[in-house]
């Protein structure tokens, strides 16, 4: 039996009111997928070869400069995030129980991801096909912001890693490394960001669940406003 298409009850009411001339919105039009949590849908802002730190912007949709680089790094992955997530009330509780430190919020941003491929992308603005393998249980200022690692579906090199204790050291060092220096200015302390676990896959797909739950109940009102469009 051929499988039933996923229709976006959020975006599919104004696509058949505009048509074509429609530019999805990056966190709310983009489905986050049929296969989710093992398989997800993600947004990327940046790429490795990037001197500038794009993101979303959130009411029009489109990238805009976060911030330049003023010092030599550069994001080791595609980094981006998953569409219909949000790091609510769920991930921060959880966060909470597993770091066992009080008082962690939501960022209250999507969830993001970093996806490694053996392959060069040039640039962002664009959506992949992600399998999670784990993440990195970051809290910056108090704040859960946790970082799901995944690899590119199909990928000749980085799909053969089911998880992330299969993943070389250097690269998950790598990682890390970025995630506590990129915001770090030379000369000047930063305490406010932590790591404080690598979990594997099957803890990814929780955190991922979490937020599509969290993302359900903030914007509930989406569905609600569009249910008779």
């Amino acid at each position: 039996m051929e499988k039933e298409r996923h229709i976006n009850k959020l975006m599919d009411p104004i696509g058949r009111l505009m048509g074509l001339r429609y530019k999805s919105h990056p966190w709310h039009g983009i489905d986050i997928g049929n296969d989710a949590p093992n398989t997800v849908t993600s947004f990327i802002e940046v790429v490795p070869t990037d001197t500038v730190k794009y993101e979303i912007d959130k009411v029009s949709g489109y990238l805009k400069i976060d911030r330049p680089q003023k010092f030599s790094n550069i994001v080791p992955a595609l980094y981006g995030f998953i569409p219909q997530t949000f790091c609510g009330d769920s991930v921060a509780k959880f966060s909470s129980e597993k770091s066992g430190k009080k008082g962690i919020t939501g960022d209250k941003d999507p969830l993001d991801i970093c996806v490694l491929t053996e392959k060069e992308i040039t640039h962002g603005d664009i959506i992949v096909q992600a399998i999670p393998i784990g993440g990195l249980r970051m809290i910056d200022g108090n704040e859960a912001d946790d970082k799901i690692i995944a690899v590119l579906k199909g990928d000749a090199v980085y799909s053969q890693f089911k998880d992330i204790s299969e993943m070389p050291e250097t690269i998950v060092n790598r990682l890390k490394h970025y995630f506590l220096t990129y915001k770090n200015i030379p000369g000047e302390e930063n305490n406010d960001c932590e790591i404080t676990h690598i979990y594997g896959a099957e803890e990814a797909r929780k955190v991922i669940n979490l937020a599509i739950a969290d993302y359900q109940t903030r914007f509930d009102f989406l569905n609600a406003a569009l249910s008779n469009v």
